[in-house]
C-alpha cells in the first residue's frame, strides 16, 4: 500500500466528493461543471509543521484557489500550504 506524506509545511486534504446527482427544488439536474466546490475538507496528513493547530481527521476551511488538486489511488486530494488554512471546523454545543 502506498501512502502520501506531505513535505515541508504542507497539509494533505481529502476532497473526494460523494457520488450522486444534485437537483434544484424544481427538479433541474445540476451538472458537475456547474457545481461550486466546497472550501472545506478532512485532513489526511500533515507535513513538518511546528505546533500545528490541527491534527489528522480534523475538518478545515481553506482559501478558495489554494493548493494543487490530484488523484491518487482513485481518491481526490488537495495539497495546500499550511498558511492557506483559514479555520478548523469544530462541533460545539448549543447554548
Amino acid at each position: 500500500m502506498k501512502e502520501l506524506q506531505p513535505l515541508n509545511e504542507n497539509v494533505l486534504l481529502d476532497i473526494t466528493e460523494e457520488e450522486g446527482q444534485q437537483t434544484t427544488a424544481s427538479g433541474i439536474i445540476i451538472p458537475d461543471t456547474a457545481k461550486e466546490k466546497p472550501q472545506y475538507a478532512k485532513v489526511v496528513a500533515i507535513g513538518n509543521i511546528e505546533n500545528p493547530g490541527i491534527s489528522v481527521g480534523d475538518t478545515v476551511f481553506y482559501k478558495k484557489f489554494s493548493g494543487t488538486e490530484f488523484d491518487f489511488e482513485s481518491k481526490q486530494y488537495l495539497m495546500v500550504p499550511y498558511a492557506d488554512l483559514l479555520a478548523k471546523i469544530v462541533e460545539t454545543e448549543a447554548i
